[in-house]
């Protein structure tokens, strides 16, 4: 059996390539022929990743197409002769960008349109979590289901030490941290305010650190940066580091004393299931498919009272009962998204069309 997968931009590190590189493994070990397809590739990725051009990518009895972006994939999926499997990632609301980028703005508004265009040309539609499957039932798409992202957390368990960079986390600062693009909808001006209110009333010794794509929006990065000034916070203490090697996020991430998540639209939120596979206890704002992915685990508030937040906050810190039962909790939720739990369910899936 072929069964092919088509992405439109293959980037290590990012969640849709990612995930679609670790089912091609497991559709390979179980003997089909499985190639990955993709407009843009990364230079490390040439010859690993194939181009879309190549017109095997037009010859497989089934193609999953992960879609979270508007792109000419698009319509040439909906003419495949093969079975069609749409894998939905979520498109970013437009509203969170029109104050910051029209080009942007844009393209997600697009992004939303298109994605409905495949409603009569799909035989299945997959969400990455129920909130994505309940958007694909209200979009008309007929035959829905959920298949999460498969996240490799043996990268992140196995990755090399970088003595360098731990000598400098482990200076006695809080390290509290967070994964992700700089965007909009992570509501990143929302940790700084966080920060504002643990340094008034928990404690001055932090640093807040952003590991991600700074660049995306660089209007909404620069407001980020203006906000730091005007509540006159000590630049030092927010870190922003740009994409980082695998090493490097490992690093952070096994010296994180939390992980916060702020965020107002996620589809999935990979990051979330890197923190508990790391062993950060999570604080998250529980909007979107948030509290799904975290599934009773981490601490999830709302409404957005950042004053409690940072109270919270401090308790993951320091409280170390409270830690380890926080951490407890998610050593068992993470073991949802291993490949023994989502295997069967791709192969349950894919053997409906086969």
């Amino acid at each position: 059996m072929i069964i092919h997968q088509w992405v439109p931009a293959a980037h290590r590190g990012d969640a849709v390539g990612d995930n679609a590189l670790v089912m091609r493994g497991i559709l390979r070990g179980w003997g089909h022929d499985s190639e990955l397809f993709a407009l843009s590739i990364d230079e490390s990725l040439t010859g690993d990743v194939l181009p879309w051009v190549d017109t095997e990518a037009r010859r497989a009895d089934i193609t999953i197409f992960h879609y979270a972006i508007p792109s000419p994939m698009t319509q040439a999926f909906g003419t495949l002769p093969g079975a069609r499997v749409l894998h939905y990632h979520n498109v970013t609301p437009a509203h969170f960008f029109a104050p910051f980028d029209a080009g942007l703005c844009r393209l997600a508004s697009l992004g939303r349109q298109e994605v409905e265009t495949l409603v009569d040309r799909t035989d299945l539609a997959l969400g990455v979590s129920e909130y994505n499957r309940r958007e694909l039932d209200d979009m008309g798409f007929p035959r829905t289901d959920v298949l999460p992202i498969v996240v490799d957390t043996d990268r992140l368990r196995n990755a090399k030490p970088v003595p360098a960079l731990e000598v400098l986390l482990k200076d006695g600062l809080a390290n509290i941290l967070f994964v992700g693009r700089i965007a909009p909808n992570k509501k990143i001006e929302d940790h700084i305010r966080l920060a504002e209110h643990f340094k008034r009333y928990v404690d001055t010794q932090y640093r807040f650190i952003f590991v991600g794509n700074d660049q995306a929006v660089p209007r909404y990065t620069a407001a980020i940066q203006a906000l730091i000034a005007e509540y006159k916070m000590l630049p030092d203490r927010f870190w922003f580091t740009g994409p980082v090697p695998v090493d490097e996020l490992a690093a952070y991430y096994r010296h994180a004393h939390a992980y916060v998540s702020l965020s107002e639209h996620e589809g999935f939120c990979v990051p979330l299931v890197e923190a508990m596979a790391m062993d950060v206890p999570v604080l998250a704002y529980g909007a979107a498919a948030v509290p799904e992915t975290l599934g009773g685990a981490g601490v999830c508030f709302t409404p957005k009272d950042l004053e409690v937040a940072a109270e919270w906050l401090g308790a993951l810190v320091y409280d170390q009962p409270l830690r380890e039962q926080i951490l407890e909790g998610q050593r068992q939720r993470v073991t949802a998204f291993g490949h023994d739990r989502l295997e069967p369910r791709l192969q349950s899936l894919l053997s409906e069309l086969m």
